[in-house]
């Protein structure tokens, strides 16, 4: 959406809600002055008794010019528009249509202007992806690669702790891959969803049991994952202690393993991470919160944190043994959530990040 002169304007609105001079009116302005010239050219005729071929010679001159001019002014905006548009067909998104006239021909030109835009967007993501993933990829492979050729030169004894090192890499590596799958399931859109009704509190106790299991785990190991931390205390609290949900049980865990995985990637040392789950204002919905005791984020980047390859704006994440991450894990987080046609965004905390979640339960069973 572009900007009008009375603010936010959308592709086919007219300029500050009319349009004074659409061609519909230059059509109709042109028929009307030909018709008025051709009137009084007949009247001067009838009057100075001038020869009926003179007239119709001046008139139709006349026409002609005025027809000229108008069609100009109507086909020379859609030569640029033409010529815009074979660049872009070529791959220069740089281009762009004057966007001057105030008439239909002025709506198409901010439409194809808007379009090039995305398509320049688009193209810039996709140079992106293309060089995260390469980077991502590369980090796990080169490591990998550097263990085996110590073995194979005899460097380093292919004991259980090398072996270990080399699974840490090949984890790491099968990780991303199965994140760029759920990636691919969500341009996709292939992934069912399996609701069912589910207790939150022994649900959410066993998704931080398990973030706790992991952590502990990658630390014996040492780095390789997208979190190592161990300070970090999860603190679960649920009310009624009873609640219950309608949702798919798996992807609310991709997406509560995510935002822990972040919200911990970016606590202090020996910080808490709080998940709270209350009852949603329908039947069966939830409310999930996730806050962290971190940097928080600014405002400003509120609207980028559930992009694709976004790492925040703080270049290094906070606490011993937390990497870059992917950039994927809350974007993938907005694709579970928005499946299930929930919410999800930052809200306003006093301190830290706090990622607000609202799902929409069972919309079959009655209030």
């Amino acid at each position: 959406m572009s900007r009008g002169p009375d603010g936010p304007r959308s592709p086919g609105e007219p300029w500050g809600g009319v349009r004074p001079f659409s061609i519909k009116t230059k059509l109709g302005a042109l028929v009307v002055i030909s018709v008025l010239i051709t009137t009084g050219l007949m009247m001067i005729a009838m009057r100075t008794e001038t020869e009926l071929r003179f007239i119709t010679v001046f008139s139709m001159i006349a026409t002609l010019l005025i027809t000229q001019f108008v069609a100009h002014s109507l086909t020379s905006p859609l030569d640029e528009m033409n010529t815009v548009a074979r660049s872009i067909s070529h791959g220069d998104y740089t281009r762009r249509v004057s966007e001057k006239r105030r008439d239909e021909l002025g709506d198409l030109a901010q439409t194809i202007n808007v379009m090039a835009d995305e398509l320049e967007a688009q193209d810039r993501q996709r140079k992106e992806l293309v060089a995260n993933v390469s980077h991502e990829l590369r980090t796990p492979i080169a490591g990998l690669r550097a263990v085996l050729e110590n073995v194979v030169d005899g460097i380093a004894e292919a004991d259980p702790e090398t072996m270990r090192t080399a699974l840490k890499q090949t984890e790491r590596l099968g990780r991303l891959v199965e994140t760029l799958l759920d990636l691919s399931r969500l341009d996709n859109g292939v992934v069912p969803l399996r609701k069912r009704r589910f207790e939150v509190w022994p649900y959410l106790s066993g998704v931080l049991k398990e973030a706790n299991m992991v952590a502990s785990a990658r630390a014996t190991m040492g780095s390789g994952g997208s979190h190592t931390r161990t300070d970090v205390h999860l603190h679960l609290d649920v009310t009624p202690p009873e609640l219950t949900a309608h949702a798919d049980p798996e992807r609310i865990h991709q997406v509560v393993a995510n935002l822990i995985d972040n919200a911990v990637k970016h606590s202090p040392p020996h910080g808490r991470v709080t998940v709270r789950a209350r009852r949603g204002p329908l039947p069966e919905s939830l409310e999930l919160e996730v806050l962290d005791e971190g940097p928080g984020i600014p405002r400003s980047e509120w609207h980028r944190v559930f992009e694709r390859f976004n790492r925040g704006a703080v270049r290094r994440p906070h606490g011993p043994g937390s990497d870059g991450g992917t950039g994927l894990g809350l974007a993938i987080a907005r694709w579970a959530v928005e499946l299930h046609g929930g919410r999800i965004g930052v809200a306003e905390s006093e301190r830290g990040c706090r990622i607000l979640i609202t799902l929409p339960g069972d919309s079959s069973v009655s209030s």
